[in-house]
């Protein structure tokens, strides 16, 4: 097997591994992770040879872009608090305790290695929290402090890293300059990132076709990480700054075609890209093994040491940071997104899985340093991320759905369906609204006034019938049920027109691309 089978092999193995996951009610990124491990013990297997600096370039944009589109500024807004105390000061306590604790126990270890080393472990994987925390059926208020810190916490730990790598490799560390690089690093990728998202939003406008513009939003993730890091800013911020202002501002309610097919598109890149990140995560298994040969009880004691100050320090964390967010929480007027209960803080604490990023900065670490001689204790450090990566990804992975059930820690589906009922009152009224003033310029037949009215309703009952009293309701389902045998043959009519057409492409004399767009024009009427 070459390294491009090795990838169709992955890539396969991203699309089973979801309906697999839901039938076992595992999640996708661990179930990809085992398969990676079993791939990297079979002799045909060959070891993956991806030059590291090209991994985070390569997976982490379009992750990270796929992650925003399920948020929104205001959310991250409300929940500044809580994603400040995880994404930043979490990173930064990580970070100096696993220092502490490697450059005690593994001797030679500097100390900017190890801080170097407690970087690349600090940060908790955005794609695994958010992938295994939405499959559980977890508060929303959680998912989305998972999601806030997944997504924050590789800008505080990558330029860490970048500070510690730097020490190592020229010999020399200051920390007013460490503190300054940080800060511009800061600024660069906010304003790479406004840039570009306000430039691709103009751009969008002029494309108008949604193939186009759902290809350029593929474009400018990419786009951003490699300006910002080519200015010395964190490309990452950058790619989070971009989406979220896109998402903010590219937004046409009216652009239907492109909005679904985007989803589409999106989803598809997310689960592939998942996929093959943490298949290579399994896949270092290679290197693991060459790196412990003769060595195990001492590396494997390392790498427990180390997996535990990461546990232990997320615990010990979260205990006081969520008490300290609900005594400012209690003097706000907002509903703040915040753990409630012990026991959601718990779960938060078990989500706390390593995954991407770490296993590509691990790799990403030079094999030399300024004066040609090798980066010091480089496959110890190598192999203590492998091993808090599989702990924590594998281990907390697996048992987080069994957690979850025995805490008891479930979403308050009734507070969502209120929600969802007031947002359909709202549509619902904004649609009456329209038609009243349409009415006003438009003298239009009392039949029609009536259907619009009904139809109107029909909007907001769709999303949620719970917005009908008990008598309407039962009255409306009757004549939907209508509607829906209606549309039920309309749909049957529809699929004969399009194996009809469909047939035509295979005739003799046949214009393929005449007989696509016929069909297309059918396809979009069957989503009416």
């Amino acid at each position: 097997m070459d390294q491009l089978a090795l990838l169709f092999v992955l890539l396969l193995g991203a699309l089973v591994s979801v309906p697999v996951g839901d039938r076992f009610g595992l999640p996708a990124p661990v179930l990809m992770t085992l398969f990676g491990i079993v791939l990297a013990v079979a002799d045909f297997v060959p070891n993956v040879n991806i030059p590291p600096e090209l991994i985070l370039p390569g997976l982490l944009p379009p992750l990270l872009y796929a992650a925003v589109r399920r948020t929104s500024w205001r959310q991250f807004a409300a929940n500044i608090r809580p994603i400040f105390l995880l994404a930043v000061a979490l990173v930064f306590v990580t970070t100096v305790c696993v220092a502490f604790v490697a450059n005690a126990i593994v001797p030679g270890l500097s100390i900017a290695a190890a801080v170097a080393l407690g970087a690349l472990v600090a940060p908790p994987d955005p794609v695994a929290a958010t992938a295994v925390a939405g499959q559980l059926g977890l508060p929303r208020r959680l998912v989305s402090i998972l999601e806030g810190e997944g997504l924050f916490n590789d800008v505080t730990a990558i330029v860490l890293y970048h500070v510690a790598i730097a020490a190592v490799v020229s010999g020399s560390f200051s920390p007013w300059r460490a503190g300054l690089d940080f800060l511009l690093s800061a600024v660069v990728a906010l304003a790479v990132g406004l840039a570009l998202g306000w430039g691709a939003n103009k751009l969008m406008d002029v494309l108008g076709d949604a193939t186009l513009q759902i290809g350029l939003t593929l474009l400018v993730p990419y786009a951003s990480y490699v300006l910002a890091e080519e200015l010395h800013g964190s490309g990452v911020l950058a790619v989070l700054t971009t989406a979220l202002f896109i998402a903010e501002y590219a937004t046409d309610a009216d652009d239907v075609m492109t909005r679904l097919a985007g989803y589409t598109f999106w989803d598809i890149v997310d689960t592939l890209v998942t996929g093959v990140a943490f298949g290579l995560i399994g896949l270092e298994l290679h290197n693991a093994l060459r790196t412990a040969s003769g060595r195990w009880g001492e590396l494997l004691g390392w790498a427990a040491a180390v997996v535990g100050v990461v546990v232990v320090v997320r615990l010990v964390w979260l205990l006081p940071a969520t008490w300290l967010t609900k005594r400012l929480h209690a003097r706000r007027d907002y509903d703040e997104e915040i753990p409630t209960s012990w026991r959601e803080t718990i779960v938060m604490w078990w989500s706390g899985m390593r995954g991407v990023a770490s296993v590509a900065l691990a790799l990403a670490i030079p094999l030399k340093t300024d004066d040609g001689s090798p980066f010091p204790d480089r496959d110890e450090i190598v192999f203590i991320a492998f091993g808090v990566i599989m702990a924590t990804l594998v281990l907390q992975g697996l048992t987080l759905p069994w957690l979850v059930k025995r805490l008891g820690v479930r979403a308050d589906t009734d507070r969502e369906k209120e929600v969802e009922k007031e947002l359909a009152v709202r549509a619902a009224k904004a649609a009456r609204r329209r038609l009243k003033e349409i009415e006003q310029v438009e003298e239009l037949p009392e039949d029609v006034t009536e259907q619009m009215l009904r139809r109107a309703f029909e909007i907001g009952f769709r999303i949620s019938p719970d917005v009908a009293e008990d008598e309407r309701r039962e009255g409306h389902e009757k004549r939907m049920r209508r509607l829906k045998r209606v549309r039920r043959i309309q749909q049957e009519m529809l699929s004969a027109a399009r194996h009809e057409v469909l047939a035509a492409r295979s005739e003799p004399g046949a214009d393929p691309e005449i007989v696509d767009r016929v069909l297309r024009h059918l396809d979009v009427r069957s989503l009416r």
